[in-house]
């Protein structure tokens, strides 16, 4: 399709700009443009269908199966975006006087204490901007308590071979040595070489769980008593909550800090670049070095409070991505303890559903009962007919659906990990299980018609290493 740029100049012209009605500002000829900007001149016909047709080509949980593993790409009620569009949360500014935003503290307020039950965390901050941030500022604490403690000899922080790319990362960012640890052939921390790494140099372990494999930690008590015994702290990955809330909470398993995603679990449309919520719980002995400022409610009114001597300071601008913690909490209100359990549950049940559906055709990498999530592997498919989880996966938008994560985790070959999610329908399941099913039979049948997949699509097979080494990222004119 044509760029806006493409459109030819009919000298029509869209004027939607309300009418000016503060003074005109005088721009200093230092800084004012010596030519025109180079902007489409197109009718609002034009443009209404540009965006029409570019909304056509796009995908989201609103236009078929979408099973991404590790992201949960679920369906968010509507009635979340009609709370987060409310006049009194959408026309107030951080720099209002507190006693005309107590509507909003308290709805914060709210989701603190909602965040902190759900998760078993005694106090929790708003402030990260999504999950990856929020993993850095949980490790923040760990070192600030460290710090105070003066053991600033550990500098490792553990984390296990099928963890998200982001611990590692946010480890070294911080600071800290990443130390790789083993998994067993189930697919869980291999504990006997855990405790070959746990020592004075430990300062915590990053986990998920359940894990990125999509399963329970079942030794995870005594993975905590290891950590907390060698003077090391917990670190909770809340990607994958979304099938344990309500029923355990990582606060009872021995974590001291966690992040949680709510743009996954607690209902913002996740995915294109839109904004998330990484909020950080902690224990109590990690308190004191949340970013400031902290609400605090004092004689029925709300207020912050600035005046923390071990804070790790701001990690966010102002008090984090507002609305979407008014999703969150709309979302977490509605369900209520009830609903967030029965969530939990139908996630669980619809993957393991879709799991022991395939499991004839499909080589599964963890075969025990998964959690939210489970791993398929394609290496024998690959080894026998040459064709890859990446053909699969193209094939699949064919059938106008979303492929599942492709390659991930690392520590599976030739992977796809499916996550259906608790809002999809036992009947949309099937429909799924039947297209995987047609799938797999024809690409075993004839490899090269999937080597080239997808065929239905606006475009076909793209040169996905062309486009990342040679983009074009700006318009010639």
């Amino acid at each position: 399709m044509k760029l806006l740029f493409e459109y030819p100049d009919h000298g029509k012209t869209l004027s939607i700009l309300p009418e000016l009605d503060t003074p005109m500002a005088e721009i200093p000829d230092v800084i004012r443009r010596k030519s025109p900007l180079r902007l489409p001149n197109i009718s609002e016909n034009e443009l209404s269908r540009h965006f029409a047709e570019l909304e056509s080509q796009t995908f989201g949980v609103c236009d078929g199966f979408y099973p991404l593993g590790s992201c949960t790409m679920k369906y968010n009620p509507k009635i979340n975006d009609e709370m987060a569009s409310l006049k009194g949360f959408t026309d107030i500014h951080p720099l209002q006087p507190v006693s005309t935003v107590q509507g909003a503290l308290e709805m914060m307020y709210t989701l603190e204490r909602s965040l902190c039950e759900i998760t078993g965390m005694d106090d929790i901050t708003l402030q990260p901007a999504a999950g990856a941030h929020g993993e850095f500022t949980g490790i923040l604490l760990i070192k600030a308590y460290h710090e105070k403690n003066g053991d600033t000899d550990r500098t490792e922080i553990i984390v296990p071979v099928s963890a998200h790319g982001t611990n590692p990362a946010t480890a070294a960012m911080a600071g800290y040595k990443a130390v790789n640890a083993p998994v067993r052939d189930d697919g869980c921390v291999d504990l006997e070489a855990l405790k070959k790494l746990v020592g004075p140099k430990t300062a915590g372990l990053m986990l998920t769980n359940p894990n990125t494999v999509g399963l329970f930690e079942k030794d995870i008590l005594e993975i905590s008593k290891l950590i907390h015994d060698a003077g090391g702290l917990l670190y909770y990955d809340g990607a994958n909550l979304n099938p344990v809330m309500g029923i355990v909470r990582p606060g009872d398993m021995g974590f001291d800090v966690v992040h949680l995603n709510l743009h996954k679990t607690f209902s913002t449309p996740h995915g294109g670049g839109g904004p998330g919520s990484g909020p950080v719980g902690c224990k109590k002995l990690l308190s004191e070095f949340l970013p400031v400022p902290r609400i605090v409610k004092k004689d029925g009114s709300y207020d912050f409070d600035f005046d923390k001597e071990y804070s790790i300071g701001k990690v966010r601008s102002f008090y984090g991505n507002f609305l979407v913690n008014v999703k969150a909490l709309s979302y977490i209100l509605t369900l209520g303890a009830k609903g967030i359990r029965e969530a939990a549950e139908g996630s669980v049940i619809n993957a393991n559903y879709m799991r022991k559906s395939l499991d004839d055709l499909y080589d599964m990498a963890y075969p025990d009962i998964c959690m939210h999530e489970f791993v398929m592997t394609l290496e024998r498919q690959k080894k026998e007919k040459g064709v890859s989880a990446m053909d699969f996966a193209k094939t699949m938008l064919d059938y106008r659906m979303h492929p599942p994560t492709m390659y991930f985790p690392l520590c599976v070959k030739e992977a796809l990990m499916v996550e259906p999610t608790e809002t999809e329908s036992k009947q949309s399941l099937d429909e799924a299980i039947a297209v995987y099913r047609k799938i797999y039979e024809d690409v075993m049948a004839d490899p090269e018609y999937a080597a080239k997949a997808p065929h239905k699509t606006p475009i076909t097979r793209v040169d996905e290493v062309g486009a990342a080494r040679n983009p074009r990222l700006r318009f010639e004119f």
